[in-house]
């Protein structure tokens, strides 16, 4: 049962087993915030604005028994925002690229957010690809196939969504999630066996298994 609490649980009065932090990257205007709204808040705005600057949201769900916490990060894809950036991706155990199904420029520009995402971000993040905007369907300009090729040729997940009627929100955000989880309970099994054989982590004692997440081993 390792990662009974995570480290930082203290701070928000909650408790959790794991804190995730999972960033949303692309272009200016291809549904981020939205998104973020409706996977936390279940809410959309059609008159909503560019962010600007960084703000996140946070909510909790379980995966396998464990209490997960994603802190979901959403920033503006416009350039002048871009000195932001280190900051913006350090701790990071997980992304989503977001593109505009209706917007082929949208999808062109994802190549250069995810070299972006890989200079800066910790080499395991977990990438998920998200065609946004389904719902404007009669106006797609990318096709899925291309989309899914994309995906698969650069080792990544990809969904299509619409923050607007709420398809496939929750999927994508819970299997990005229940993946990283999967990872990282993966390490964090690793280093108690590996600490098995040179004396055993304590009940408590904190290991940081990836990307800046910090977890508690607790006794068998």
């Amino acid at each position: 049962m390792a990662g009974r609490r995570a480290a930082a649980w203290e701070q928000g009065g909650d408790e959790y087993d794991y804190l995730f932090k999972v960033v949303l990257i692309g272009d200016s205007g291809v549904g981020k915030s939205n998104l973020l709204s409706r996977f936390t808040r279940n809410t959309f705005s059609l008159d909503s604005k560019s962010t600007i600057g960084v703000e996140f949201a946070t909510r909790t769900i379980q995966v396998e028994s464990k209490t997960i916490k994603a802190q979901i990060w959403d920033t503006a894809g416009q350039e002048r925002y871009r000195a932001i950036t280190s900051a913006y991706y350090r701790g990071a155990v997980g992304a989503l690229l977001v593109y505009d199904v209706t917007k082929g420029a949208t999808f062109e520009n994802v190549k250069r957010w995810l070299k972006e995402l890989r200079d800066h971000a910790d080499a395991n993040t977990v990438v998920m690809l998200i065609g946004n905007k389904t719902d404007l369907g009669h106006l797609r300009s990318v096709a899925q196939g291309d989309a899914a090729a994309f995906a698969e040729r650069e080792g990544l997940s990809f969904v299509e969504t619409s923050a607007l009627d709420a398809t496939n929100v929750d999927r994508a955000f819970q299997t990005l999630l229940t993946e990283i989880y999967r990872i990282i309970s993966k390490k964090a099994l690793a280093s108690d066996k590996a600490a098995s054989g040179a004396g055993a982590v304590g009940e408590g004692q904190p290991i940081q298994v990836a990307g800046g997440v910090t977890t508690r081993c607790c006794a068998f």
